[in-house]
């Protein structure tokens, strides 16, 4: 009896481990995941003392949803160039473009 149930069980953990898990496929931007990740460290670092951790503002304005008025390469010509009381950002390459597409999400 003992057996037959250590059985059961290990050929259900077999079944299930099997079927579980692996979203891979359904990932299908490859590195989005990443670049977000990325582009989130890069806010945090270099934005989140004015626009606040999670983007509701402070001594900038809020940035949740940016992407709604501003796409990615104006989000990163902005962060380029500043504007208006905001000075320009000593952000450039592949973190701009990690910054301003993760900031071009949000809307």
């Amino acid at each position: 009896m003992k057996k037959w149930l250590f059985a059961a069980l290990f050929g259900s953990a077999l079944v299930l481990g099997a079927c579980g898990g692996g979203d891979d496929a359904a990932d299908d931007g490859g590195g989005d995941t990443a670049e977000s990740a990325a582009g989130e460290e890069i806010y945090e670092s270099n934005c989140a003392s004015c626009h606040g951790g999670d983007l509701s503002g402070g001594a900038g304005p809020d940035l949740t949803s940016v992407g709604a008025d501003y796409s990615a390469e104006e989000i990163a010509d902005i962060v380029e160039n500043g504007t208006g009381s905001m000075p320009a950002q000593n952000v450039s390459g592949d973190d701009l473009d990690a910054l301003s597409s993760w900031l071009a999400e949000k809307q």
